[in-house]
């Protein structure tokens, strides 16, 4: 497409990465938000809409040039929405010589945002952009709904104090830091998902005289209470963390009603600890940047143990200021931490680490039922196997769980199959085999067939025998 002039006012179709080319207008931004470097780009805010950012001028077309095709592309009803907004502001603008606006809502004003990313323009003309995608909506759409979501204490020990602000904070009974060599930053921490993992990083975090705001998505644990939303928690704390289990719900977290996007504002800083794909946590980091926000991702290699006892290894990626700053936090949750470059590196090598410890599992299940069906001692196996160069505290303490048919969770099974399933893709991305992998991730599916999904990785061990 050829260039066209583009200037303050003009009404434009605006592109944010994956997501479909939405109706809005250049205006001014505000006094206090500079105009990022780079390829030049124009501040637009969006109808139907309380979003507005950076777009740079190759993502934007001219609105009434290319009307027809962006309907033709699009046919969900909230875009039609915004569209019938445009029409609407249009005719009442007819015939007035005055600088056209776009109407505020009642319901927020003002949501900041930050210098854009950059985003690759590529409309999908022959394959309309379906209505059902709720992460579309969740990113351009200001969501008012208020769901019943939750705290959780973490321990007997912590009290749970209400500030001014409205925003509820955990602290330890004792917020002196047990371990000297801490010395807890002043920033005020959020934590999102109180899974297996989660509920000790966040003890742990306390122990070393943190103080931390808490939210979980669920309702189902013991003492949960009525609590606030992510958006609240980010917008009160200076770093929130989040750990959740999987890309859809790390999306969710982000991009959904009341999400932490909606709680973003320049300079806030989010640190992703979920372990997803590649693609997933640099979407995520762009629409952080995007309202002026940092970024970092930072999964953690360990199972629920080493996260009470404060042992993980944490792989981290992106803004190094913002890892600088998470200092104490990693010391206080794990035993050592890798600063690994740009967004998505540390969602690879996370999932290259639990393929291989996912099929090192399978590995071992494997080699004891052959050992009990061929007549061997399961134990006798397992005492070879700790004298030999294999000897670990994992490869022990799976072995004598399968023994003891002792099941509980400490790695969720479908946790791992899923971190399997995306290595497999992350291979298959760059034309690289993972035969190990595959051959691992039909066992675990089988696994789950056998609703062993809830249980530990080392009920792979019942795939064999069913």
């Amino acid at each position: 497409m050829a260039a066209v002039s583009l200037r303050l006012g003009d009404l434009v179709w605006g592109k944010l990465g994956r997501y479909p080319p939405w109706p809005g207008k250049i205006v001014n931004p505000p006094k206090d938000l500079k105009k990022p470097r780079g390829k030049k780009c124009f501040f637009v805010k969006f109808f139907g809409t309380e979003d507005h950012a950076w777009i740079k001028v190759e993502q934007l077309k001219p609105y009434h040039a290319h009307k027809e095709e962006m309907i033709k592309i699009n046919k969900g009803k909230r875009f039609q929405q915004a569209v019938d907004a445009v029409e609407e502001f249009l005719r009442r603008a007819k015939g007035k010589d005055q600088d056209l606006t776009i109407p505020e809502s009642s319901t927020i004003k003002g949501m900041m945002a930050g210098p854009m990313a950059a985003f690759k323009w590529q409309p999908a003309v022959n394959e309309p952009v379906k209505d059902a995608d709720p992460h579309f909506h969740h990113f351009l759409l200001s969501q008012t709904e208020k769901p019943a979501v939750c705290y959780q204490a973490i321990t007997k020990k912590l009290k749970i104090c209400e500030e001014e602000t409205g925003s509820t904070s955990i602290q330890a009974a004792d917020s002196t830091a047990v371990n000297g060599s801490i010395t807890p930053t002043d920033k005020k921490i959020g934590f999102l998902g109180l899974g297996l993992m989660g509920s000790g990083i966040v003890s742990n975090l306390l122990k070393m005289g943190h103080t931390v705001t808490v939210w979980n998505r669920t309702a189902e644990k013991e003492g949960a209470r009525l609590g606030r939303t992510p958006a609240e928690v980010v917008s009160t704390c200076d770093i929130t963390f989040a750990c959740v289990s999987d890309p859809k719900a790390a999306k969710d977290l982000v991009l959904g009603p009341s999400g932490v996007l909606q709680g973003i504002r320049p300079g806030k800083c989010y640190v992703d600890m979920s372990t997803v794909d590649a693609d997933t946590v640099t979407e995520l980091a762009q629409v952080i940047v995007s309202r002026g926000g940092r970024f970092l991702e930072a999964p953690v290699s360990g199972n629920q143990q080493l996260s009470n006892d404060g042992m993980l290894v944490i792989l981290a990626a992106g803004d190094r200021g913002l890892y600088e700053d998470c200092s104490s936090c990693f010391q206080a949750m794990g035993k050592t931490s890798f600063f690994l470059g740009e967004v998505g590196n540390a969602a690879k090598m996370m999932l290259i680490v639990n393929m291989v410890q996912g099929s090192f599992m399978a590995t071992i299940a494997e080699g004891l039922t052959l050992a009990q069906v061929t007549g061997q001692s399961q134990q006798t196996f397992l005492d070879i196997l700790n004298q030999g160069q294999l000897a670990s505290i994992f490869l022990d303490q799976k072995c004598q769980n399968i023994l003891q048919g002792n099941f509980k969770p400490d790695f969720y099974l479908k946790y791992i199959q899923k971190d399997l399933r995306l290595a497999i893709a992350l291979g298959d991305a760059v034309n690289h085999p993972t035969p190990m992998a595959a051959a691992a991730n039909e066992v675990y599916k089988r696994a789950k067939a056998l609703d062993q999904s809830d249980n530990d990785m080392s009920a792979v061990y019942r795939a064999y025998i069913h």
